[in-house]
Order: C-alpha cells, then structure tokens, then sequence
C-alpha cells in the first residue's frame, strides 16, 4: 500500500502543517510508514546548517523513513513572503519543473502515507502564470484541504473545493481546525461545510493547549481517509 496526498489550507496559517504532522503521526502509530515534502517554503532561519523552516522540520520530525532535510524541503528562502517574490529576490526560478522532481523523489521512496504539504492557499503563484496548485495537478495527486474555521471558512472551502474539481483533481477528505475559539454558530458552520463540501470529514481539531503531532492526531480519523490507511 502506497498512498499520496497534497494538503493545501483556505488560507495561509490555518494549520496545514499543524494537521499535516498530526497525520503523519497518527499513520506512525498505526505502524505505517511515512514521509513528506515542504517543497517550497519562505519565512526559513538561517542556520549553521543552512536555511531551515519550521514547518519542514515539523513534518521531517514525523517521518518514518529516513530522509535528509534538503529531501524534504528542496527549496528554502529567508524571507517570509510570498514564495515567487523570495524566489525572484534569490534569483531562482520557481516553476513546476523545479518542484516536481524533489517530489517525485520522496514519492518514489513508497511510504505507505505520503504527504507534499503546500504553501499558502490553492493558488499561490509561482514563476510566470503557474501556481502551485499546477504542481499538485502534473503529480495527480487528491488533495486533504484544511479549513480553518472562522468568520468567512464557508466561503474560502467552498471556493476552494471548486477550484479543486476544476482542476480535475479529487478531493480525499478536509479537516476543521479551529483558528478562532470565538466563531459563531459552530456547530451550524461545521454543519454546513459537512452537507456541502464533496469529501469525508476526517476530523474537527479545537484550540490546543499544546498541538504537538500526538495532540492533533487523536482527533483525526486516518480510516475516513482510506479504508486501507
């Protein structure tokens, strides 16, 4: 069994790594194997071993098999900007063809969950007209989006999930994380994303107190996933 997913959020900090971990680490601890990809990601610290993101550590840290970080997360800009404008600062080209094979890379290695964690939302851009989701779409990959819940989410997943469908990838399942605890109607609003959104649940994660990996996967359902998961 080997399974592949991109995760992309409706906005930026919403908790796509937060989740991401949290299912990585819920796999681990079915005894699956895992791995991941950050391929992208600005906002990184310098380091004595070079640039380092915090998200890309955060998902390396969950991996099961043994990879390097460059593996991980090939491409690392210092500012914490848009991802085109940090690229374009450094002098790189960010387009799919320098993403893809990084990636490709890490799904070759056939972990049984594999996760390639976007940046931002779904259409964050890359070089010219390309977006990141283009990335998503030459690997075929079905897509975890995660919602972060608060005043406009509706709309945001909504719109989300379309573009998903357009672009003729699947939606495999989303899951809730609260951003703001002073959302109104909750309940209601989860409801609502449940009856409308074309994708299972997999789970409503709330404010933590700690959202270590342990924390966020007890209130994830890899089995809404894929039965196989």
């Amino acid at each position: 069994m080997s399974q592949a997913y991109f995760v992309t959020g409706t906005d930026t900090d919403i908790g796509k790594t937060t989740i991401a971990a949290g299912l990585l680490h819920a796999a681990r601890m079915a005894g699956l194997s895992t791995a991941a990809a950050k391929p992208v990601a600005s906002g990184c610290r310098l380091t004595d071993e070079g640039l380092r993101n915090d998200d890309a550590l955060a998902l390396l840290g969950e991996c099961s098999l043994a990879l390097r970080y460059q593996e991980v997360n090939p491409l690392a800009f210092e500012p914490a900007i848009a991802p085109h404008l940090a690229a374009r600062e450094a002098g790189v080209l960010l387009d799919v063809a320098a993403l893809r094979g990084p990636v490709q890379n890490i799904l070759d290695k056939r972990a049984d969950l594999t996760l390639v964690e976007g940046a931002g939302g779904w259409r964050v851009p890359l070089a010219g007209q390309a977006s990141l989701s283009d990335l998503a779409i030459s690997l075929r990959l079905p897509v975890i989006l995660v919602v972060g819940v608060r005043l406009g989410c509706i709309n945001q997943a909504l719109l989300t999930a379309e573009a998903i469908a357009r672009d003729g990838l699947q939606l495999a399942g989303w899951v809730a994380n609260l951003v703001d605890p002073q959302t109104s109607r909750l309940e209601d609003n989860l409801a609502t994303l449940a009856e409308r959104l074309p994708a299972p649940c997999l789970g409503f994660v709330p404010r933590l107190a700690k959202a270590t990996p342990a924390a966020v996967a007890a209130h994830l359902d890899l089995a809404l996933l894929d039965p196989a998961l």
